[in-house]
């Protein structure tokens, strides 16, 4: 099936009972049993819930998964991951990724017993570099976050498997509709459901989607015995917002390149990140690995200041943490999503005080632009 029909369909038969087309929210905590041993496939909501497996059976279908698991939010779904390993274990990281997964990981995983090293992931090399003895996977943000470096996923994939380390992506700016990790290599997969998987900023959780049954089976077992489930309702409406999941990823990625555009002819502007530029540095490997440029945008005003007027005078956009809604929004990652990774670390990889994040919305891009110019004119 094409991914429009996938996204509406899979995993989502009609309700065997009504006929709702619509998966129903079971918003409830246990399930009566015909007999001792003997139920209809629920015992306990932690376990299984029929709207959290409608969503799972989905997500597995359109990152072509084996299996996938939803979690209360996107941290939960990378803490549970990372109880794959054990103490003494060692990862290589991407640098330059969301601030919330680098405190998780620097600071409190860090502390249990597994190491991390965080390096420059768009070159193999650097991974071949910082690699020990106890090393057991490769974390990768591609793009990142917020500055849209990527990583090229078949080359590491396939030096992934010739060392036998776990590959895990995580995919939240591109979406399944623009990029399949799995489909390039990858063992996991991660997203914030929160962002473009719901689309609507009503809603938080996460999804691990995982490549072979074994992966699966641990999961499973890591997501029932820790409990960081997602709720009916958020599973409903993660289901909701990807029946739409296309559509407005395809409106995303046009009204980015649009305004990326327009902000590389700006005077105020000092640099645009944005893959889908011609003149970004892995153009070509956008290009092949993914299908469309995605909504997201950064780019450098030069300075603290400057990037405050910038983000107190936008109307259209809102100044908030997220991303990936149908509206638009406007961030400074060094104060907000960023702030708990450390300056030094922060300049290190050319996040800069000046530094403004965009997630274009699906507004009409006439509207954005026009609220981005008069902004732009405040400096």
């Amino acid at each position: 099936m094409g991914f429009s029909t996938d996204a509406i369909h899979a995993g989502q038969e009609p309700d065997p009972t009504t006929g709702a087309v619509t998966v129903p929210i079971y918003q409830t905590s246990t399930y009566a049993q015909e007999a001792l041993g003997k139920h209809k496939g629920y015992e306990y909501a932690r376990t299984q819930n029929p709207t959290r497996m409608a969503l799972e059976k989905n997500m597995a279908v359109l990152e072509a998964g084996f299996a996938s698991y939803a979690f209360a939010s996107g941290m939960a779904s990378i803490t549970t991951t990372m109880m794959l390993l054990k103490s003494g274990d060692h990862v290589v990281c991407t640098d330059n990724v969301y601030g919330g997964t680098y405190r998780l990981f620097a600071q409190i995983l860090s502390n249990l017993g597994l190491e991390f090293t965080f390096v420059d992931t768009s070159n193999l090399e650097n991974i071949r570099n910082a690699v020990k003895p106890n090393t057991r996977m490769v974390y990768l943000e591609t793009p990142t976050n917020p500055l849209l470096t990527l990583t090229d996923l078949n080359l590491t994939a396939d030096y992934c498997k010739e060392m036998n380390y776990l590959m895990v992506v995580d995919n939240t700016f591109m979406s399944p509709y623009l990029q399949q990790p799995i489909k390039l290599g990858a063992d996991i997969v991660l997203h914030s459901t929160t962002k473009y998987l719901n689309g609507h900023s009503d809603g938080v959780g996460g999804i691990a989607v995982v490549a072979t049954k074994e992966l699966a089976e641990k999961i499973a077992f890591l997501q029932n015995a820790a409990g960081a489930i997602l709720s009916p309702l958020d599973s409903w409406l993660v289901l909701r917002g990807i029946k739409t999941l296309a559509v407005r990823m395809q409106r995303h990625c046009d009204n980015a390149m649009k305004i990326a555009e327009y902000l590389t002819h700006s005077k105020k502007v000092q640099k645009v990140f944005y893959p889908g530029l011609k003149d970004h540095p892995q153009h070509e490997l956008a290009r092949k690995q993914t299908s469309g440029f995605g909504g997201m945008i950064s780019f450098e005003t030069g300075s603290l200041e400057k990037a405050k007027v910038i983000c107190e005078n936008v109307r259209i956009f809102s100044l908030a943490e997220s991303l990936g809604g149908v509206e638009s929004l406007i961030g400074h990652p060094v104060s907000m999503t960023h702030a708990s990774v450390p300056k030094a670390k922060r300049l290190e990889m050319g996040l800069t005080d000046g530094v403004v994040r965009l997630s274009v919305g699906i507004e009409d891009v006439e509207d954005l632009i026009g609220d981005l110019a008069y902004a732009l004119e405040q400096i």
